[in-house]
């Protein structure tokens, strides 16, 4: 019978410590077997000293358990409804026949010892693993690494590919992405921007219209808001899909209890299509493997979850956030959000890797709160597990993975400065959700932090003219004047930024550019610097929409030098013949006032319909001549 990597691992072991690990392995296995509809043989407290004491410090032993079904709750291991109970029985037998030969006395299937783990490069390898002091806290870690490592897989069936790629406008975003291609290498023949890159970029624009994100729940009966009343029991059907907790969103109207079940199988996520960074991640890295990209789970120890896309083109993992529709913007959550950051691992159907170095510029900070774990079983249990997975590729793969390793560690101690966009306090939310999180404001510094500034490029310096579109909708500039470029995210090209949030009301089908709740003013800034290139303003116009309630305000300038000129939000284009023969200008706008509570929502910059994906809702346009 030819061994699971699980099953193989675990025969590496003694025969007295195999023979004790079988017995409780077959236990586990024997009782959903015989009694297929009792729940408390489903699952398997973590806690539990049977289980923490003589099963998880056995190589194999756990693995043997994710192999044959089970998954990770909070507190337990279960064996969900939606298990193959067949892949039960066959790794069952698997172990039972080794026990069987074993008690014989006969050739044991692998020679009872471990192999020698392969270190990471640029690391040091201690002969054996190094427990930390603290069992219960190595117990846990190690449950997350197995299990994530283990729900990975479920993005690898081919059915469930052929049913998310369904879902997908899979021509639309493929030939938009080509389009896009061929106009940036139009461009710049130079640059390393692939077909990869520009579909995750499509791919994540979609995402956000599929999904939908949930703070609460609105009441079922009374369409009223709900508020989290802590969690109900899981239905069978709720565990069949991985919802071990089910949260109870009460409507305080009509005295309803709203379920809301968070489920962790991509497939039952297609359907319902909401939830939280979870859901989101989840769903998102299947549809990019489905899309045919190589990606990867990445979960962080501090709560968030998101995904990680490689791109062939520029030979590097990109971080990828569809909650935030973030692209390669790792540093955000540390500079940004504010997150104390400890352990950020990324699984994928091959391997699993550390990659919290990628993640921060703070890295002796981040190295003294890494204590959960010792880093040397953090580095051994990370190979052994890589080891296993890895039996079976072939010499190439195993070759191409250790390559890509070693250019991430080059990311890892490499020198790191924010780029425009990762220096902005999380949007996806409700603010008491945000709040609590802490990743609700930009830091101080931030906000005094030089970001882009638009300079001519060859072929705007060639044409003498600078054409630049913003739609909300979209949430993407348009360098008309640059072959098109499309910039996404309203904050990438900003110069400025001080509590100001893009807002989408799903109710409304609305969006638009707002002040962070709480805050009485908001200020947002473009820089244009023709400088650099020898170059002045003959004309300029300029076009911005902004909408005003109750005592809300928006203030509109121009910036040149000492000279300030105000403008009108009112959506019409118009000249600023001030500007000429001035060779730098920001745009700025300032939103203030507004009544009660909501007072933030009083000034709006750009407010359009979601649906309004061809309307430009900010426009500059410049006619450069020659010093």
């Amino acid at each position: 019978m030819s061994l699971s990597p699980a099953v193989t691992t675990l025969c590496e072991n003694t025969s007295e410590i195999f023979l004790d690990v079988a017995k409780l392995l077959l236990t586990y296995a024997d009782n959903i077997l015989r009694n297929p509809n009792e729940e408390k043989y489903r699952s398997i407290r973590i806690g539990n000293p049977t289980f923490s004491t003589k099963l998880l410090p056995v190589k194999g032993a756990v693995e043997c358990l994710f192999e044959m079904g089970f998954e990770e709750a909070e507190t337990h291991l279960v064996f969900p409804q939606s298990a193959s109970v067949e892949q039960l029985r066959l790794i069952r037998e698997s172990i039972s026949a080794e026990r069987d030969q074993r008690l014989r006395g006969g050739q044991t299937t692998v020679q009872a010892q471990a192999p020698a783990p392969q270190s990471s490069p640029g690391t040091s390898q201690p002969a054996t693993p190094v427990q930390p002091s603290s069992m219960e806290s190595t117990m846990s870690f190690l449950v997350t690494l197995q299990s994530n490592f283990q729900h990975v897989l479920v993005y690898e069936n081919p059915e469930l590919q052929r049913k998310a790629k369904s879902c997908i406008p899979h021509q639309q975003l493929t030939s938009t992405a080509a389009e896009k291609l061929k106009e940036a290498r139009d461009a710049d023949p130079e640059s390393k921007v692939g077909y990869e890159d520009l579909v995750v970029l499509e791919l994540l624009k979609w995402f956000k219209q599929f999904f939908s994100w949930v703070d609460c729940l609105k009441c079922s009966r009374c369409g009223g808001k709900t508020k989290n009343a802590g969690s109900l029991n899981p239905s069978t059907e709720d565990l069949r899909w991985g919802a071990q907790r089910v949260e109870n969103h009460f409507c305080e109207t009509c005295k309803l209890s709203n379920r809301f079940p968070r489920y962790n199988h991509p497939e039952k996520l297609l359907e319902t299509r909401r939830g939280r960074c979870g859901e989101y991640a989840n769903c998102f890295t299947l549809f990019c493997i489905a899309m045919g990209l190589e990606a990867r789970y990445v979960w962080d120890s501090t709560d968030h979850v998101w995904t990680e896309v490689y791109s062939p083109s520029q030979r590097r993992w990109l971080h990828t956030d569809s909650c935030e529709n973030g692209f390669d913007r790792p540093l955000i959550y540390e500079l940004g959000w504010g997150k104390k950051l400890c352990y950020i691992l990324a699984f994928s159907k091959d391997q699993v890797v550390d990659v919290t170095w990628r993640y921060s510029c703070k890295h002796q900070e981040v190295l003294s709160r890494r204590n959960k774990v010792q880093e040397a079983w953090l580095l051994h249990t990370i190979n052994s597990l890589n080891n296993t997975r890895q039996q079976s590729l072939s010499p190439e793969r195993r070759k191409e993975l250790t390559d890509r390793l070693l250019v991430d560690l080059v990311e890892f101690i490499s020198p790191k400065k924010p780029k425009p966009g990762e220096l902005g306090g999380r949007t996806s939310g409700s603010l008491a959700w945000r709040l609590a999180r802490g990743e609700t404001k930009v830091p101080d510094s931030a906000a005094k932090t030089s970001s882009f500034v638009f300079t001519p490029t060859d072929k705007e310096r060639t044409e003498k003219r600078l054409h630049l579109r913003y739609n909300a909708s979209t949430n993407q500039y348009c360098r008309v004047s640059n072959d098109a470029e499309v910039i996404p995210g309203w904050e990438q090209c900003v110069w400025q930024s001080e509590a100001v949030l893009r807002k989408e009301e799903s109710d409304w089908q609305m969006v638009y550019l707002a002040r962070t709740e709480g805050s009485s003013t908001g200020k947002v800034s473009w820089r244009f610097d023709f400088f650099p290139v020898g170059m002045q303003i003959e004309t300029v116009s300029v076009m911005a929409k902004s909408e005003t309630f109750e005592s809300g305000s928006v203030c509109w300038k121009v910036q040149s030098g000492q000279t300030t000129t105000q403008f009108s939000g009112d959506g019409k284009t118009q000249p600023l013949p001030c500007l000429s023969g001035s060779s730098e200008f920001t745009v700025v706008a300032e939103l203030c006032g507004g009544n009660g509570s909501v007072a933030w929502q009083h000034a709006q910059l750009f407010r359009q319909s979601l649906k309004e994906t061809d309307e430009t809702s900010f426009e500059i346009l410049v006619h450069l001549q020659t010093v």
